[in-house]
């Protein structure tokens, strides 16, 4: 009789997934996810690395996870502790012959496979390909030879047109083993991790479950019943509301969604509807993730130093109380301030926030980008480390781009993307009161004044923001 242990990570499904795949021919099959209560304690940059908002989404994640295996005739065995000793001595409670699981990408989770291959004693570890869009064997070229620059490597990829073809979830999985049920537990509550329940926030731009289900109701409201995906180049850019984007990327970070099976339906709806500018630009937004990936798979730990992929001193590595200021929406800046409330509200924000709160972060008050990735790596519902401390390096100017720097003026982005100080109003309560054209420059308003509103004045008012200021001051 053949005993599997399928480990689940941030690859919470059952559609398109290459683990299970190989696990339907098991006799007995246990599905396993390990909670590290390590994400909780205080990393290297003095934050934990999980944070509320994702850990919800994981719970709701996990709990629909165990329903999906349920419904199938199994389910899901969550444990905490250390992955890497629990699965070992599972596999040696359970007398299990092999583990199976789906490759990593970042530094410690490959060496947490290589110790974990090291403990298992007669059961075999198995890695099946990984959540990137393309494996391994679609690549153009060998993984080392990769271009540095995005540009090339869609260059090379869109010669050979790859076909994704990915595989459903199956209706049926092997039974579980029969001592296996006495290690089930019910799902710890974000109480009992210590984390508090986070509250609901109506202005969130991401008021959706984590899980599955929720995930492919989605991709099919995007895709074929709204069909935002027709109109995402015009709208991408939004700051306001669930559809200006696709706003998948919270699923794709944690596994409940293929990266195969948004691009196998993009192309099933390009082929309905036909292409356009829209469906091409969510194209390349995924193959930009995928490119992230690769990007780490080749460089490792380079891409988390302070020089990043090239190995240079650029980008400032101070850190003072502006980095406090920027985590708590107060630097007076208001367009940085409401993204920043936005994020620690809701655990989202848009691509246009993130990249003008980054470029604030350290071009504007030249602090350590490595506190902003990792400040981002708590909060981000969808928090992937290729896409998040990749997109960081690349702002930095230490990371895919021959460019020095990606430098944003705040204002300037302000009054393009918020011209109505629509989005700041939303989240900054306390500038309500003050007059529209003014709402995104309140560092000009009375000393007397901006005080009694209790927002923070702004110190410097930048030269390049001179252009953008309201033509009456």
């Amino acid at each position: 009789m053949r005993r599997v242990l399928l480990w689940f990570k941030q690859d919470l499904r059952l559609d398109d997934h290459p683990a299970v795949q190989a696990a339907l021919d098991a006799d007995r099959l246990l599905p396993l996810y390990v909670f590290d209560p390590a994400l909780l304690r205080p990393c290297a940059y003095g934050n934990r690395r999980l944070g509320v908002h994702r850990a919800r989404f994981l719970l709701e994640s996990l709990a629909a996870l165990d329903g999906e295996l349920r419904q199938r005739g199994s389910g899901l065995l969550v444990l905490q502790g250390d992955p890497a000793q629990l699965v070992a001595r599972l596999a040696e409670q359970l007398d299990i012959d092999e583990v199976l699981t789906l490759g990593e990408i970042a530094p410690e989770e490959r060496a947490q496979l290589a110790t974990l291959r090291a403990r298992l004693g007669a059961a075999s570890l198995r890695e099946l390909p990984a959540n990137h869009l393309l494996r391994i064997e679609e690549l153009p070229c060998p993984v080392q030879e990769l271009p540095l620059v995005f540009s090339r490597f869609r260059e090379q990829v869109e010669q050979r047109q790859p076909v994704f073809q990915p595989r459903p979830a199956p209706a049926r999985l092997p039974a579980l083993p029969d001592n296996a049920h006495a290690y089930f537990t019910s799902l710890p509550s974000l109480s009992q991790l210590g984390l508090g329940e986070p509250l609901v926030v109506p202005n969130s731009a991401f008021p959706f479950s984590g899980g599955e289900p929720a995930a492919q109701a989605r991709l099919r409201d995007y895709l074929w019943l709204s069909q935002g995906v027709r109109r995402y180049k015009e709208t991408r850019n939004g700051m306001i509301g669930s559809e200006y984007s696709s706003k998948l990327s919270a699923w794709l970070a944690n596994g409940s969604l293929s990266a195969r099976r948004v691009v196998a339906e993009l192309r099933r709806h390009e082929s309905q509807y036909g292409r356009n500018e829209s469906t091409q630009a969510l194209w390349l937004e995924l193959l930009w993730r995928d490119f992230f990936r690769w990007t780490l798979v080749r460089h490792g730990a380079a891409l988390f130093r302070a020089g990043g992929l090239k190995a240079s001193p650029a980008g400032p590595l101070r850190l003072d109380e502006r980095f406090d200021s920027w985590c708590q929406g107060r630097t007076g800046m208001p367009l940085v301030d409401a993204c920043m409330r936005e994020l620690a509200s809701t655990g989202f924000m848009s691509n246009r926030g993130r990249q003008v709160v980054a470029s604030y972060l350290v071009n504007d008050l030249q602090q350590d980008w490595r506190h902003g990735a990792a400040w981002f790596e708590e909060h981000l519902l969808d928090y992937d480390p290729a896409s998040n401390w990749g997109n960081w390096a690349y702002l930095a100017g230490v990371g895919n781009d021959p460019r020095q720097q990606r430098l944003f003026n705040a204002l300037r982005q302000a009054r393009q993307y918020d011209p109505d100080a629509t989005y700041v109003s939303l989240w900054l309560p306390e500038l309500r009161g003050v007059p529209q054209h003014l709402r995104h420059t309140p560092f000009l308003l009375p000393h007397l004044q901006l005080d009694s509103l209790g927002y923070p004045r702004l110190e410097r008012i930048p030269d390049n923001w001179k252009p953008y200021l309201p033509s009456a001051a």
